[in-house]
This record gives structure tokens, C-alpha cells and sequence, in this order.
């Protein structure tokens, strides 16, 4: 199976900085040849390895009334670019650990595989942070969508919820352990959270950030980019003035300098 990735930048959020880091952790991790592909509004300051097209159309409007990267619906287009067959996906903000090579020896070609949600186990839902498809497989979704997409958004609140349950021909999960979701897998649970310091599971090749928490987040030690890291007592202290005071001591956790070393090009990774 050839390699190709592809990421989608759209608005001021992210830019050239993120997709040059992820290009640079996916030529790390992989061995060649590959190609990366990014469909993007702004092509400014992206480097020269990096193919870019301008984002696919919006199909029908984008929700207005509920939660979701929605705007990841341009890439179930029955035509990406001249990309063809098989291509994995992956967030801007995703950190990368270890060798992608797996995630194009798992299943068969023609399949849509896509990260576990582990925030909701027994439901059997994915998330998109990482996915693999054959370009066009998820064509038909795209006229579901547009044809009433508040409808849609309103019914599944998140674009993954609505690849998971109808993807043609049905969905595949990468193998337990390939993907790691850095709030639910690698911050010690409460109370260990105020004594050890956040790890990826051993041989977890990639690190999702969903939510609000992103790689700086992770690497500066905050739940969220306006409160700031503090010692462990302060944020104890911090915590007991807030309402919900157990949920904000659960938000602890000392800073990850695994993740600066992956986005630096300093992982060990881990071996195959």
C-alpha cells in the first residue's frame, strides 16, 4: 500500500507552523517514500515538500447550532486533488511518537479505518483525529451532509459520530494501542495526576488531542490555554476557590517534554 497523508488547514488557528510540524513528524516516522499532501487556505510559509491544494467546497452550509469540525466534510469529495486510493488523515495537532509504517499494514486498502473513541468505549465510536480511506469512499456521506447538514450536525454533534455510523460498508479501528488520546491515556488519573508525570502507553505510535487541550497545552503542563501551569499546591489552591473543584483538580498535570521532543525531532519513538 503506497503512503500518502493528508491534513486540512482551514481560518488563523493553526497555519504553516503545525502542518510544517506534522510534515516533519510524518517524514521522521516513515519510512519512505511517501507523499504529504495538505488542503489548505493559506499556502504561505508551508514548505516545499508539502503539496497543497486549495480546500474542496463546503458542501451545503456549515452548521451553526452545534459542536464539530464540520469543515473536515470537504474531504469526503469524490475527488481529492490528483491524490488516488488509499490516504491517511491526521489532525494538525497530533503528535507523532513512534512509525506510521502500521497504519498502512493494517486491514485491506479498501477499507475505512479510523482511532477508537475511548471517552465512550462501550458505544463502538471513532474519532477522525486519525483515519485512513480510499479517496471517494466517503462520497456518499458528503451528499447525506449537505443535504440538510443542521440536520445532521443536530443528530450526531460530531462529524467522527457520523462517519462511524455510515460509512459505507462500515468502519475498522486501528489496533488497541497504536493510538493514544493524551487527556484519557497518558495523564495519570486523579489523584495520581499531582504525583506523576503524563506518559504515552508503550507502543502508542501517535498521540490525539481532542477538545480544547492541544501539544503546547501538553508541553507547558495546562489544561487550557488561559490558566496558566502552577505548582501543584497552587493549583490545589487554585482548585478549592473554583465551583466545580474536583473537576478542576483533575486538571493538574505536570508538563510533557515528550511531546517538545516529538515536535522537536528528538523522540526516541518506539521500536517496531
Amino acid at each position: 500500500m503506497k503512503k500518502q497523508f493528508m491534513c486540512i488547514n482551514w481560518g488563523p488557528k493553526y497555519g504553516a507552523v503545525y502542518i510544517n510540524r506534522l510534515y516533519e513528524m510524518v517524514a521522521r516516522n516513515t519510512t519512505p517514500p511517501f507523499r504529504f499532501v495538505c488542503f489548505t487556505d493559506t499556502r504561505e510559509g508551508v514548505r516545499p515538500e508539502v503539496d497543497c491544494f486549495d480546500l474542496p467546497e463546503m458542501p451545503g452550509f456549515m452548521p451553526k447550532n452545534t459542536i464539530g469540525q464540520w469543515p473536515k466534510s470537504r474531504l469526503w469529495a469524490p475527488t481529492l486533488g490528483d491524490l488516488e486510493g488509499p490516504v491517511l488523515f491526521l489532525d494538525l495537532d497530533s503528535a507523532i511518537i513512534g512509525s506510521l509504517d502500521p497504519f498502512f499494514e493494517f486491514g485491506d486498502p479498501e477499507d475505512v479505518v479510523l482511532a477508537r473513541n475511548p471517552a465512550k468505549p462501550l458505544h463502538r465510536l471513532g474519532q477522525t483525529s486519525i483515519y485512513r480511506m480510499p479517496v471517494g469512499a466517503l462520497a456518499p456521506l458528503q451528499a447525506m451532509f449537505a443535504a440538510d447538514p443542521q440536520a445532521v450536525a443536530d443528530e450526531y454533534r460530531f462529524e467522527q459520530h457520523f462517519v462511524t455510523k455510515n460509512a459505507p460498508g462500515g468502519v475498522k479501528f486501528w489496533p488497541r494501542g497504536l493510538v493514544a488520546h493524551f487527556r484519557i491515556h497518558c495523564i495519570p488519573r486523579f489523584p495520581l495526576n499531582f504525583f506523576l508525570p503524563p506518559k504515552p502507553p508503550k507502543n502508542a505510535r501517535v498521540v490525539i488531542f481532542a477538545g480544547a487541550l492541544n501539544p503546547p497545552d501538553a508541553i507547558a503542563g495546562r489544561y487550557v490555554e488561559r490558566l496558566p501551569h502552577l505548582p501543584r499546591l497552587a493549583h490545589l489552591k487554585r482548585a478549592l476557590g473554583q465551583k466545580k473543584k474536583l473537576k478542576a483538580m483533575r486538571q493538574f498535570f505536570y508538563p510533557a517534554p515528550w511531546v517538545a521532543e516529538a515536535w522537536e525531532g528528538k523522540s526516541p519513538g518506539n521500536p517496531d
